[in-house]
């Protein structure tokens, strides 16, 4: 072996850990984030559902409906993954719904400063939560971070087989455990930045919404 080698791949393989640490760390957060905005959301709409109480009773029915459809339509924004168009397609007919509700809401609550005071906040912190949302699901590292990701991964497996082409008998145990240990890291990394579409799923806490959408009689 060459002097100095072991420096470069002690560099290599220590910028490897650097880069699997940092990006598991950002996705393991963001995950958390994302799980904890569905709830947020759940208790947003649950609040601003209960404030329908403080408008005229003839117009609560019809406001009423108007949730129940706003709140089917949030759910199918979700399970429609991965179908992107047809999420995109569901996530219109919410916005759509969005508008209905505000306009209706000030419409019945003008005429009463305190009503406008409880339920229009509460509508307005229902609407944005849905943005907060939307940027959080589209919130990734720089592909490039990816692709340096990726770099670093085939070059340390390349220093590694280098290592071990000078031993007269494979160690195909040790061989087989770093690829699995690299390519487990870096697909567990990927399945936490798309939580909708692998194996490490938030889909169980949609279920919050789904139960608010049972007690909504």
């Amino acid at each position: 072996m060459r002097a100095g080698t072991g420096v470069v791949e002690g560099a290599v393989f220590a910028l490897l850990g650097l880069l699997v640490a940092f990006t598991f760390s950002g996705a393991s957060s963001r995950f958390d984030e994302r799980r904890k905005l569905v709830v947020e959301e759940a208790n947003a709409i649950g609040t601003a559902y209960l404030r329908i109480d403080l408008l005229p009773a003839a117009a609560q029915g019809e406001m009423r409906e108007r949730f129940r459809s706003y709140l089917d339509a949030r759910l199918a924004v979700y399970r429609a993954f991965p179908d992107v168009d047809k999420a995109e397609s569901e996530r219109a007919r919410a916005d759509e719904l969005q508008q209905e509700i505000w306009a209706r809401a000030v419409a019945e609550s003008a005429a009463s400063q305190p009503i406008a005071t409880l339920l229009l906040p509460a509508l307005n912190q229902m609407f944005d939560i849905t943005t907060t949302r939307t940027m959080a699901a589209q919130s990734h590292p720089p592909l490039v971070l990816f692709g340096l990701l990726f770099a670093f991964a085939l070059l340390g497996a390349l220093l590694a087989g280098n290592a071990m082409a000078g031993i007269t008998s494979r160690h195909w145990f040790h061989s087989a455990t770093f690829a699995f240990a690299l390519a487990g890291a870096v697909f567990v990394i990927l399945d936490m930045e798309y939580p909708r579409l692998g194996l490490i799923r938030i889909d169980a806490f949609d279920q919050v919404l789904v139960e608010l959408r049972q007690n909504m009689k």
